[in-house]
C-alpha cells in the first residue's frame, strides 16, 4: 500500500520544519523529516556514521541509507500506533533529496502535491540557518562554509526533484512571510486540495 503523502520542499533554511511540526500536530496528518530522523541515530552507529560524516560537509548523505532511514522509522511509527496509513496523510520533509530518491520512493508514496516554500533571497536562508544553530545547537548550520556548500547542493541536486513531479502537483508558497502567513496560505491550499 502506497502512503497518501505531501512534499514539504524547499532550501535548507525555507521553513519546512517550522511548518511540518505544527501541521503534523492536526489529526490526519503525521510529520516526517529526515533531518530529525538522522540527528536522532547514535553517531556510533553505522547509520548515525554515515549522516554526521556527510552532514558535517554539507552533502547529502547517499540515496540508499536514506531510504533505510524512512523505512525503518515509517515502520516503527506504524507498530507504535503513530502513524496509520489507512486514514494518516504523510508530510515528507527533507525527502527525497534528488530525483534518484523519487524514484526509489515512487512505489512507496503516492504523492497528492509539493508544498514548495520558495525563497529568492537566498541571504535570508543563510540569516534563518544561523539562527536556527544558535537556537537548536545544531552544528551543521553554524559553519558558513558548509551552509554555501548546503545550498549549492539544494540547488543542484534537490532542485531538479521539482521537474520529476511536474508543474500540476506544484504548490508554490512565498517563504519569505511570517511563519504565520506561511501557515495560513499552507492551510488554504489543503483544504482546497482535500489531500483526504
Amino acid at each position: 500500500m502506497k502512503f497518501r503523502t505531501i512534499l514539504l520542499f524547499g532550501a535548507p533554511g525555507s521553513g519546512k520544519g517550522t511548518q511540518g511540526k505544527v501541521l503534523g500536530s492536526i489529526p490526519g496528518f503525521y510529520h516526517f523529516s529526515c533531518g530529525d530522523a538522522f540527528r536522532q541515530l547514535k553517531r556510533d552507529s553505522d547509520l548515525g556514521k554515515i549522516f554526521f560524516e556527510y552532514s558535517s560537509r554539507g552533502q547529502l548523505v547517499p540515496d540508499e541509507p536514506v531510504i533505510r532511514v524512512w523505512q525503518q522509522y515509517m515502520q516503527t511509527a506504524e507498530r507504535e500506533g503513530r502513524f496509520h496509513p489507512k486514514t494518516d496523510t504523510l508530510l515528507l520533509d527533507g525527502i527525497p533529496r534528488n530525483v534518484r530518491q523519487a524514484k526509489l520512493l515512487k512505489s512507496l508514496v503516492h504523492v497528492r502535491f509539493v508544498l514548495y516554500l520558495s525563497c529568492a533571497d537566498p541571504k535570508k536562508l543563510v540569516a534563518r540557518l544561523k539562527r536556527r544553530a544558535m537556537l537548536e545547537n545544531r552544528q551543521d548550520d553554524a559553519d558558513p562554509k558548509v551552509i554555501r556548500q548546503r545550498l549549492q547542493t539544494y540547488e543542484h541536486d534537490t532542485r531538479p526533484v521539482l521537474d520529476f513531479y511536474g508543474p500540476e502537483l506544484l504548490r508554490t508558497i512565498d517563504s519569505i512571510q511570517t511563519p504565520i502567513q506561511v501557515l495560513h496560505e499552507i492551510l488554504g491550499v489543503l483544504v482546497k486540495s482535500d489531500p483526504k
